[in-house]
This record gives structure tokens, C-alpha cells and sequence, in this order.
């Protein structure tokens, strides 16, 4: 049965117009419409024609044609048709929605031989389009990754040309047979064509490590007890590369640099990164922050949120993933960053999401994207419906974030996912962070089953990309899956019907059952049992696949039939694949037959660490002048610069308040279409005690020193929270670093320097952080950020991320950006530096500057706490922070939001200074606030000792305006602020 569903009205088909309005502008004004419809495929034969309509159509808004072509009825002058549908192999989670429908619909289970498959169609009028043409087109509307698309034109339709009634999904099968691979005879050169060959993203001294692994006399006499061959099966290998690669072990953070200071002459010996600057600025502050319960150990940080509630964050990358699928990547990146919460402890629940997303620039001409990368719109357009897909269809709201545009992001995007928690307290008086995973319990995999999408994603994402990345790395995530096993989850939690839990992420079952057998010290499993999408995959597949929507655990024996009776009533597969041991090896089987048995103390510490060099010069830059004169144009300019622009009609199509408890949200204002500083959160219904999550992110300092670049970025992620209202003594922070390699090579012969870069971001995040007393809580790592192809390499800038939960006392105090109404008194808080390297206004300007935002976090946090009793005093109407674009764009974001006007005076705060730098200089820890006159001198007097400047007042006028020495420098009206501003809009 052929299935097809259109709107009645084309005209309110949003998707429809969305896909005209890209093709118009990728490919060539000459399409002239364009029309979808929606494709179901099945063989199922007790599914008659009534339920079809019953299950797949609204009745009300859409029609439907069954075995019978839609096409002239949607659109009757059409010329061209394509159907998209996914290639054999590839998760199509609305097929497996639109399964389940049927299923329920008949009141049976369908067998598993019956299909059903999924297609969208396009439909076009469009004039004659040259071949190249056509390939734009198909390359807009479908990714030849992982999607085929079917073309007939109108005159082939007229010949009798048809869409298929079903697809061929047949996927090619793998051997079962499990492959010895030689490592004892090789030489050096030999590993490393290995090492390639099979895209283990390993160095030769870690293949000799290997190799002298199974040189081991007690190796060797375990494995041939257990009647395996001398050399490593595929199995093991693949688990080994598993486990160490770059991704999962984070070998740059952990590596021996000797690192100097070129300048100064000085030189240290770092024994890890991680260690040294991001795990000890949470040892040093542990004593203080007694609010911590558990932190780098689990798949997420977890703090206490009140007496009986635990809260938790975590923030994933889905780099690689998405520069080949960005739809694949970004779904399976929030989905995925989602089930780290539910592994958390004994299962945290997602109330919240975050993303930041980094592409190249939108307007980059097409012509100067290296062959074989997508456009950044591309990009941009896929990770973001990803996104929408993965969130909104969890039930899960995402709650802040950002769009940041860069031409270093054109090789690969940086897609930062984050997904907030919470917990009780305790569980059966046990407190609710612990789990254990004890010899005898059983290992259990819940969720969807594995297939050969997501195979050697670790390995792959330890990589640059290039023209021999896998394709077998894009997963396709299914949210509606995860709901089910998510709300399954919580009752099995609270029955305490197991003892541990860990998600399926890079790696698969290899490195959570991997990881989870270190607390049992051993696990046996039999990889025959493992549930398949289609049958013929190799046992090797089958434990490092990364097939979405997975859990496992650790389930007790004497609870397994409970357990198992509430996943089946909940709908939830779940299956018994081995037994956690206490053996000290990890043993695999298939069936009868011993594949793979590997000593765990060698998989998790028998990596040898990196040494690497790492040498710190600062760029030299000559001093430049600024702009002097009128700077209206420019603050329009910066205003419409792609970072720095509204993204509102991008963001609305997240879902905000599902779970009812956004407070503060994305826009705020008369209007809500002013940008607010985060998100505020009321996660426990009947307390006023509420949540803050914001963003610290500033790559472009970095082309001047990474120091800063992490200080200010730890300083932006920290006063959002300030001006959010939230308790500087309660706030922890997320880092993640995306780096270009930093590994020095012939590939990378500026290794040293970019080492260099790392380091010194270490130490910008832990000095700020150790200021602030803002405990390091999870964090993750992305090392390998550079794209080869069309002869060309781009590397990423190099990037930290820092996301900040907080904790805000009384959510009714909570501050927003906003003007909220005219005669009130607009204060700056904090010195302006007037720095200009690496800002807004240097990129729009295309003007380098030799100064880099320098942040002073002792007198930064003192300003901080006064802030602080401030707003909890009730003092202020308003306050917003200064970054993007400094003071100039921070006050029109606040007019705009309030629909007023604005006159400043700059003299007391810029003397001496050119126009620009007064105006758009990004000196960090700086806040504009607006007081009410009588409130005005408790005001000043609460922030006596501090640097704070009354610089003008709001009004009615529509108009901001600025001066300095007597000059009128700025007169800017909020129509053309608007424009400005919108320009996503347009």
C-alpha cells in the first residue's frame, strides 16, 4: 500500500515555503513552486484503506491518495518530482512511529518480515534547470549519505515513469565470522597502515602497547584456556580503539607537555591538563562549595538543588557527525546528551535543554566552499531542525543558548548540546548520585537495537575529516523511542529495580558495559543475544555500534521479572545480554564461541600518555586606531552581524515552555523579541527557589591569547548569572574545548603553538574559575576540529565553551534586559578598557586591533556581590551585561526590549577614548542597569567601592543617542535598530 498525505491548502504548508524560499536562493530563481507530500510505504495486508486515513492523515487540514498518485491534485502544473526517502541501514525513526500506529490500530504486533517504510516527496515548477542545477537541487533537498533520492520529470511521468510502491531496504550483511587481525609479527610502519586501514585512530605507540599486550605470557595462557587465538579477534581491537580513542580518553587533555613561554623563557612540565587546571580547580574548592555530590565520574556533574532535590548538567559536541549529516548529527547529539541525565546516578529526569551552534557564515559565497563541505546555510538549516526534532518531540525545553558565525567553522560546526537533570535527594535512603554495579547482577540493554549506523563513530570523531570519513559514523536519533524507555526509567528508579545505569553513547555497548564492569571488576556477554534491526551483523558491530537510543544496566538478579514485566507494560525492549562478574576481564561470546576477552585493567589505564611539546608566543599585532565621528552606521553594521543579530526566527521553533517552568526565556521585553542574558528555571512547582543556565563563549579572542579568551569566556558565563539574579556562591560550570589539532605533524606543523593555546586556556579557566569559587563540574573535550578536502585545510578557531548552572534564591527577583519605562536612570557598572581585539566591531570593521578584553575577577567579584544585594533589595528595573558589541548594542537590545529611547553621556566613563572603543569596546564584567530616581542614591551607596557611572536615562523618544567631550557620537532610531537587528527576519 502507497500512502500519500498533502494539505488541502499548499499555502499553509510552512515547509513547503521554507523549502521554495532555499531553493530559490541555493539553486536559481527559476523554481517557480513547490509542494510536499508526506509518503507511506507498507506490505501490511490487513491495513485497509479507512485505517490508513485513521492513522496517517489530519482530517480537518490534509487529503490523502492511496495507490494513486497525489501528485496532479497537489499541484497540477508541476514539472519535476523527487522523492527523498533514507538509504538501507539507516534508522528511520517516523517509520518506526508510524509502525507502532499500525500496530496499535489493528491490536496486534505485525511480524517482523512486514514493512513499513517512509518517503518524502517534493514537487516542483520550475523552467528548464541545467544539470549543475539539478545536482544543487538534490544536494538542497536530500544528504547522499545517508538518503537516495528518486527524480522523474513530467515527461517521464507522462511515459509512465512511477515512485516505487516499496523501497529495496536490504542491507549488505557482514560476515559473522570473527577475523584474527596479526599485531605481534608488524613493524612500526606496519601498525600504523593497520592503525589506518581500519580506522582505529590509533599512534604507533599505542598499536606497540597492543601488541606487547598479547606478547604477555599470562595473556596468552588466558586466552588459550578460553580457546581464543593468540592474535587480537576484530572484536577486541575494535574495542581497544574504542576505548582509547581521542573522543572517549581525551589523550590530548591527559598528555606530559613540556610547555614554554617563549617570551619569558619559562618553561613547566604538565603531567595532564585535566588534572592539573580542570580537576583540581574542583579539589581546591571543594571544602567551599559543599553543595557538590558528584562530579567527572558520572555522565553528568550533579549538585544539590534543595534539602531533597539533586540537579544535574551536561554539555555534549556533535562535531563531526553533523559536518557529514547535520540533521543525523544534531538530533543524535541532543538526544544523545539527553540520555547522560537519564544515566546519571540512579536516573535523572531532562527538564532542560541547551545548544550553541557554530557555523561558518551564512552569506559565505559558494565559490569559496572547499569541494565537498556543505554551504554553512546548509549546515546551519539541518543541525537546527536536528534540534527542533530531538527537543521538541522529547518534551524537553530548551531554554537558552546561542548562534555564533565564524568563517573557521565552515570545515566542521561545532554543535554544543547540554541537557539539565533533576532527582530526589535520596532513593530508598541512599542518596540518589550513588550506584553500584555488583557481580551477579545482570547486564540489560534497553531501548532501540543496534545496526550499523554510528560504527567507529569514536574512532571517526577522533579525526579530521576528509574525503575517507565513514559514512557508517551518521546516526539518525528517534526521540519518541527515548520518551518511552525515559518515563520508563523513572518508575523502575523508584522500585529500585536496579542497581546501575549508564547510557549508549560513542563506543556503544563496548564502552558502557565496558565502563560499568570497572565497579563489578569483570563482565561476560553474548553478543548473539544483542537485539538487531536486521540480522547479519558481525559480533565486532555489535559492540561498538552506536545506534541510538540505548541504556544499559545493571539489574538484580531476584528484580529482573519485575523489571522485565514493566518494561513490556511500558513498551520499552529490554534484553538480557551477559552477567557483570568480578573475573577482571571482559569476556565476550557469540553464541557458544569466545570472541573477545580483553583484561580491564589494560583497557582502562594501559594507554600510554601523549608527550608533546608546547610553545607560547604571543602574536604581534601593531596598535591601530579606531573610529571617531558618528558610529550609527557601524552600531547598525554590528547589529546585523550574524553572531550578534536576533535569531528569533530560529529559536521560536523550540518549544520553551513545555514542563511549565521557564521563568526567564530566550526573549523578554514589551515584545518578547529582546535577547535575554539566560534562562531562568522554577524546576519544583511549590518553591520559589529557582535555576539560572547560561553561555560564556568568546573564540574570536583567541587569535590573541587563549588566556583571556578562557577567562572571558568563564566571566560572561558568570555575570549572565549575576544579572539573572542568581547567589554568587552558587554556581558550577561546564567546560568544553574545541580545538584545532594540536598534535604537531607534518599535517599540523604549527602543533606546538596551538598546544600552546590550550595550555594557556587551561589556566585562563581555572584562574577565573578559582576567583569566582565556580567549581569545574563535567566537561568534555573535542581535539581533532579540521576538515581536508578539495586540497584545502580549515581548522576551527580555538574554543571553550562554558556553561553555568546556577542557583537564583527567590525566582520573583529574577532580572531581565529590558527598559521598563522611560525617566529612569541608566547606570554602567564596571571599567571601560576600551579593548578591541577580537571583537564584533573588528570583524564588521575588518580592522585588526592589538588589545584583548582583559578580565580583573577580584574586583569583577566584589562588583558581583554588591550587584547582587542590589537586585535582591529590589533596586533595579533592569540590568543587562555588555559583550557582543559592547555598551553601544547592550543599550539598543534594552530599548528595543522596552520600546523606549535613550540618552547617554560617555565622559565619565571614556575620557580620552575614540568614539568606537567607548562604544563597542568588549571590556568583560560590565552591566548597564536602569534605577528608578528614588531608588537612586541606596543604589550608588550599595555599590560604593566599585567602579559605577550614572551615563543618562531612558525616555520616550524612540531615539539612542550618545556623546563624548560634547560630541554627539550615536543617534540611532529603534525602527532602524530593529531592522538592523532582524536581519534573519528578512
Amino acid at each position: 500500500m502507497r500512502i500519500e498525505i498533502f494539505y488541502r491548502e499548499q499555502g499553509i504548508d510552512g515547509r513547503a515555503l521554507k523549502t521554495l524560499k532555499a531553493l530559490k536562493s541555493s539553486v536559481s530563481s527559476v523554481i517557480k513552486e513547490a509542494a510536499i507530500a508526506d509518503i507511506y510505504l507498507t506490505d501490511c495486508p490487513e491495513l485497509t484503506s479507512e485505517h490508513a486515513r485513521e492513522i496517517f492523515s489530519d482530517k480537518v487540514a490534509q487529503r490523502v491518495r492511496i495507490d494513486e498518485p497525489a501528485v496532479s491534485a497537489i499541484l497540477s502544473d508541476w514539472n519535476l518530482m523527487v522523492e527523498v526517502t533514507y538509504k538501507p541501514g539507516v534508522n528511520d525513526p517516523v517509520a518506526l512511529t508510524a509502525r507502532k500506529a499500525i500496530e496499535t490500530e489493528l491490536g496486534k504486533a505485525l511480524s517482523s518480515d512486514t514493512v513499513v517504510q517512509t518517503a518524502q516527496q517534493f514537487i516542483l515548477k520550475t523552467e528548464p534547470l541545467t544539470a549543475e542545477q539539478l545536482e544543487k537541487l538534490l544536494g538542497q533537498l536530500h544528504n547522499n549519505l545517508i538518503q537516495r533520492a528518486e527524480v522523474i520529470s513530467r515527461d517521464e511521468w507522462e511515459a509512465g515513469k512511477r515512485m516505487p510502491s516499496l523501497y529495496s531496504y536490504k542491507v549488505a550483511e557482514s560476515s559473522v565470522q570473527v577475523e584474527t587481525v596479526p599485531v605481534k609479527p608488524l613493524s612500526e610502519a606496519e601498525l600504523a597502515e593497520l592503525s589506518r586501514k581500519r580506522l582505529l585512530a590509533l599512534t604507533v605507540e599505542e598499536m606497540e602497547s597492543v601488541r606487547s599486550y598479547y606478547r604477555r605470557d599470562e595473556i596468552q595462557a588466558k586466552r588459550k584456556k578460553a580457546g581464543l587465538p593468540e592474535e587480537p579477534t576484530d572484536v577486541e581491537l575494535e574495542m581497544i580503539a574504542q576505548t582509547w580513542s581521542e573522543h572517549c580518553k581525551h589523550k590530548i587533555l591527559n598528555a606530559n607537555i613540556s610547555y614554554t613561554d617563549l617570551e619569558t623563557g619559562k618553561k613547566e612540565e604538565i603531567r595532564s591538563l585535566f588534572k592539573e587546571y580542570v580537576k583540581q580547580t574542583t579539589d581546591d574548592l571543594t571544602e567551599k562549595c559543599t553543595y557538590l555530590r558528584s562530579v567527572f565520574h558520572d555522565d553528568s556533574g550533579v549538585i544539590a538543588f534543595d534539602d531533597d532535590h539533586l540537579v544535574c548538567f551536561k554539555v555534549e559536541t556533535h562535531n563531526s557527525p553533523s559536518a557529514l549529516d547535520p540533521y543525523g548529527g544534531a538530533i543524535t547529539g541532543i538526544v544523545g546528551v539527553n540520555r547522560d541525565i537519564m544515566g546519571t546516578g540512579k536516573s535523572a529526569r531532562p527538564i532542560f535543554n541547551t545548544n550553541v551552534l557554530c557555523f561558518g557564515d551564512p552569506d559565505t559565497d559558494e565559490k569559496d566552499i572547499p569541494k565537498g563541505l556543505l554551504h554553512p546555510r546548509q549546515v546551519m538549516h539541518g543541525v537546527h531542525h536536528g534540534i527542533i526534532d530531538g527537543g521538541n518531540q522529547s518534551g524537553i525545553p530548551v531554554v537558552g543558548g546561542a548562534f555564533v558565525f565564524d568563517d573557521s567553522y565552515v570545515g566542521k560546526p561545532l554543535v554544543f548540546c547540554g541537557t539539565g537533570g533533576i532527582l530526589p535527594a535520596s532513593i530508598k535512603g541512599e542518596g540518589a548520585w550513588i550506584k553500584h554495579i555488583e557481580p551477579g547482577d545482570l547486564a540489560v540493554m534497553i531501548g532501540g537495537r543496534i545496526g550499523k549506523d554510528g560504527i567507529h563513530g569514536a574512532t571517526f570523531s577522533s579525526l579530521a575529516l576528509d574525503e575517507e570519513s565513514p559514512t557508517s559514523a551518521v546516526q539518525i536519533g528517534d526521540p519518541i523511542t527515548q520518551k518511552k524507555f525515559n518515563d520508563f526509567l523513572m518508575e523502575a528508579r523508584d522500585n529500585a529495580l536496579y542497581h546501575g545505569i549508564t547510557d549508549n553513547g560513542a563506543g556503544g555497548l563496548s564502552s558502557s558495559m565496558g565502563e560499568m564492569a570497572e565497579d563489578s571488576n569483570g563482565i561476560r556477554v553474548d553478543l548473539k543475544k544483542a537485539p538487531l534491526k536486521y540480522q547479519g551483523l558481525a559480533p565486532w558491530e555489535i559492540w561498538v555500534s552506536e545506534s541510538q537510543e540505548r541504556m544499559s544496566l545493571a539489574v538484580q538478579p531476584e528484580n529482573i521479572e519485575a523489571f522485565m514485566a514493566l518494561a513490556k507494560q511500558r513498551d520499552v525492549e529490554a534484553t538480557v545480554i551477559g552477567e557483570f562478574t568480578d573475573s577482571g576481564f571482559v569476556e565476550l561470546y557469540y553464541g557458544d564461541e569466545a570472541v573477545g576477552a580483553l583484561e580491564l585493567d589494560f583497557i582502562h589505564n594501559g594507554l600510554p600518555p601523549m608527550k608533546l611539546v608546547a610553545e607560547w608566543k604571543a602574536p604581534v599585532r601593531p596598535a591601530t586606531e579606531a573610529g571617531n565621528g558618528d558610529q550609527t552606521e557601524m552600531l547598525y553594521n554590528i547589529l546585523a552581524d550574524a553572531t550578534v543579530a536576533s535569531k528569533e526566527p530560529l529559536v521560536r521553533q523550540y518549544d520553551h515552555e513545555v514542563q511549565a517552568q521557564s521563568v526567564i526565556k530566550p526573549f523578554v521585553g514589551e515584545k518578547s523579541d529582546a535577547p535575554s542574558d539566560g534562562a531562568v528555571l522554577r524546576p519544583v512547582a511549590d518553591s520559589d527557589r529557582g535555576l539560572t543556565v547560561t553561555h560564556g563563549i568568546c573564540q574570536r579572542y583567541s587569535d590573541l591569547d587563549a588566556y583571556q579568551m578562557a577567562a572571558c569566556a568563564v566571566d560572561e558565563a558568570y555575570r549572565a548569572h549575576i544579572a539573572l539574579g542568581g547567589d554568587p556562591d552558587i554556581a558550577s560550570a561546564l567546560d568544553n574545548f574545541c580545538w584545532p589539532d594540536p598534535v604537531e605533524s607534518d599535517y599540523t606543523p604549527d602543533g606546538k603553538y596551538k598546544l600552546a593555546q590550550l595550555v594557556r586556556s587551561c589556566k585562563g579557566l581555572k584562574d577565573t574559575c578559582m576567583t569566582y569559587g565556580v567549581p569545574l563540574i563535567s566537561g568534555k573535550d573535542s581535539m581533532k576540529n579540521d576538515a581536508q578536502l578539495g586540497g584545502k585545510k580549515v581548522s576551527v578557531r580555538p574554543t571553550l565553551l562554558v556553561s553555568l548552572m546556577g542557583i537564583t534564591q527567590d525566582v520573583s527577583l529574577s532580572q531581565s534586559s529590558d527598559f521598563k519605562a522611560a525617566d529612569e536612570k541608566i547606570y554602567i557598572l564596571g571599567e571601560t578598557n576600551g579593548e578591541l581585539g577580537g571583537t564584533s566591531y573588528e570583524k564588521v570593521s575588518g580592522t585588526l586591533f592589538n588589545d584583548v578584553p582583559t578580565v580583573h575577577a577580584d574586583k569583577a567579584l566584589e562588583m558581583y556581590r554588591k550587584l547582587h544585594k542590589a537586585i535582591s533589595d529590589r533596586m533595579i528595573t533592569s540590568c543587562h551585561d555588555l559583550s557582543d558589541g559592547g555598551l553601544a548594542v547592550a543599550v539598543a537590545e534594552s530599548a528595543l526590549g522596552g520600546r523606549l529611547g535613550a540618552d547617554i553621556a560617555l565622559d565619565g566613563i571614556a575620557d580620552g577614548m575614540e568614539a568606537a572603543r567607548a562604544l563597542f569596546c568588549e571590556t568583560p564584567s560590565r552591566f548597564i542597569v536602569t534605577v528608578k530616581s528614588d531608588q537612586a542614591e541606596a543604589f550608588e551607596k550599595t555599590m560604593s567601592g566599585s567602579f559605577i557611572a550614572e551615563i543618562g536615562s531612558t525616555n520616550e523618544s524612540g531615539r539612542v543617542k550618545a556623546s563624548l567631550a560634547g560630541a554627539a557620537i550615536l543617534d540611532a532610531d529603534l525602527a532602524s535598530i530593529e531592522k538592523a537587528w532582524k536581519r534573519f527576519e528578512q
